[in-house]
């Protein structure tokens, strides 16, 4: 009897899921598409570029922190793809409930966890549309596993987008857009263009995963417009140390939220983990009638 019920929990824990020894592959995201990332350093006294979207690098947004040594692993690894022009960084620092980190922002970290779910560092997500957590491959090697993610397609179709910055201070400056994209992208869907001002590297030696030097951190994202093509004001802050502040252009394609509806329907199916659930209560439903039977046949006089 005994045998019996060792077996049924194991076949409970095989249905639940054991962690694996390897490396998550990268999930899906569903909250739109993140494209972009032409840019500009600060200093500039203008620049003006444009780009086909063939040409645009993955904009790959990471969540990082200056004690986390398994994130070192991931950004060299993200280092040697963007060498190769198919990636461009953009680093989110923890900040909530952070005491050891000077580069993250609440508002920063808020967003994260807003888009893309509550996650320790590291996390990498490509385009707004995948996220691997995590610093153990699932294809290969990490260089292999970013360049495949890097080179997803996202099905923009022909387009091209324009971008130009002139600094008017220190502190300010001003950017133009114009997005050049098929309008059935943008149906059902909103329309974000922000600037992700960015630092080029800052020195934390304090930092306890040795890096010392940190690169690509976003000091803020501002969001500059809605419309296909626009102007806008941009602050500039102050950067950690040095001279080096960049200002990055990035377009959202957010779905439209649909109207909540309790009913079950073939659109609206019950949740994925529903039947493993149902299969684990049912065994041991079972085990506790095996269980009871047993007990009651020990019980019974014999005749």
């Amino acid at each position: 009897m005994r045998s019996l019920l060792v077996a049924l929990c194991l076949m409970c824990a095989v249905s639940v899921g054991v962690t694996p020894a390897t490396g998550l592959p990268a999930s899906p995201v569903d909250h739109g598409m993140v494209f972009g990332g032409q840019w500009s350093a600060a200093s500039n006294a203008s620049a003006s570029v444009t780009h086909n979207f063939s040409e645009l690098p993955a904009v790959v947004e990471v969540f990082t922190a200056t004690w986390c040594e398994n994130c070192v692993d991931v950004e060299h690894a993200l280092d040697d793809v963007q060498d190769l022009g198919l990636l461009q960084q953009y680093h989110v620092h923890r900040a909530i409930g952070e005491t050891q980190d000077p580069f993250g922002t609440v508002e920063l970290d808020q967003r994260w966890r807003d888009k893309y779910g509550l996650s320790s560092p590291p996390a990498v997500v490509f385009n707004g549309t995948m996220k691997k957590i995590g610093s153990v491959a699932d294809d290969g090697t990490l260089v292999n596993e970013f360049s495949n993610l890097a080179q997803r397609d996202l099905g923009l179709g022909q387009g091209s987008t324009t971008f130009a910055w002139t600094p008017i201070d220190d502190s300010t400056g001003t950017v133009a857009w114009h997005l050049d994209i098929n309008a059935t992208h943008l149906e059902n869907a909103s329309l974000n263009v922000s600037i992700f001002v960015v630092e080029s590297a800052a020195d934390f030696e304090e930092g306890t995963n040795g890096l010392g030097t940190y690169p690509h951190i976003i000091h803020n994202i501002q969001v500059v417009g809605h419309e296909l093509q626009g102007t806008g004001t941009v602050s500039l802050p102050t950067a950690f140390d040095g001279d080096d502040l960049e200002v990055h252009l990035i377009y959202e394609i957010i779905p439209n939220q649909q109207e909540p509806t309790d009913d079950v329907t073939p659109s609206n199916p019950p949740s994925e983990d529903a039947p493993a659930l149902s299969t684990v209560l049912t065994m041991v439903a079972v085990s506790l009638a095996v269980t009871q039977g047993y007990r009651k046949t020990r019980s019974s006089p014999v005749p």
